[in-house]
C-alpha cells in the first residue's frame, strides 16, 4: 500500500507539468461578479429639476466703461486724459467702492514693458476694482 498517491500506475515523485485552471477560473468569476455589480453604479445619474428661464436678457443699465490706455513709454491715459500713477490711484478709489461700478478697459501698447501693466493691475486691485478687461485690435491678416 502506497501513501500519498492515488494513481497506482504512475511512478511516484514526478511533478505535474500541466497548469491548474480551477483557481484562474475562480478568480475570473469573482471579477465578473464584481464588475456586474459595480458597472450600473458608475452610470447612475442624479435627477435634477432645473428652473425654466426665458431667453430674454434684461439690458444692464448703461454705465460707460472707463478706458485706460498705456502707451509704449508707460504713460497712463484715463479716457484720453494724461494722468500720473498717483492720479490713477485716486480715480480708481471711487470705482472700487461702488457695487456696480463701471468696467475698466485697459488698452496697452504692444511695446509697453510688462511692469507698467502689472503696476496698473495692482493699483486697481488695491482700490477694489474687480471688473477689468483687456482690449486688443483684431488681426487683419
Amino acid at each position: 500500500m502506497a501513501f500519498g498517491n492515488f494513481d497506482q500506475n504512475k511512478a511516484g515523485g514526478h511533478a505535474m507539468a500541466e497548469i491548474n485552471m480551477i483557481p484562474l477560473i475562480d478568480v475570473m468569476l469573482v471579477l465578473l461578479v464584481i464588475f456586474m455589480i459595480t458597472a450600473p453604479m458608475m452610470t447612475h445619474s442624479v435627477k435634477i429639476d432645473l428652473p425654466k428661464a426665458s431667453s430674454q436678457v434684461q439690458p444692464a443699465p448703461a454705465v460707460e466703461p472707463v478706458n485706460l490706455a498705456i502707451d509704449g513709454d508707460g504713460h497712463l491715459f484715463w479716457n484720453q486724459d494724461a494722468v500720473s500713477r498717483e492720479q490713477l490711484q485716486q480715480r480708481l478709489q471711487p470705482l472700487g467702492q461702488q457695487a456696480d461700478g463701471p468696467e475698466v478697459h485697459i488698452r496697452a501698447d504692444r511695446n509697453v514693458a510688462y511692469h507698467f501693466i502689472a503696476e496698473t493691475l495692482a493699483d486697481a486691485a488695491n482700490a477694489g476694482v474687480s471688473k477689468i478687461g483687456f482690449v486688443s485690435e483684431p488681426d487683419t491678416k
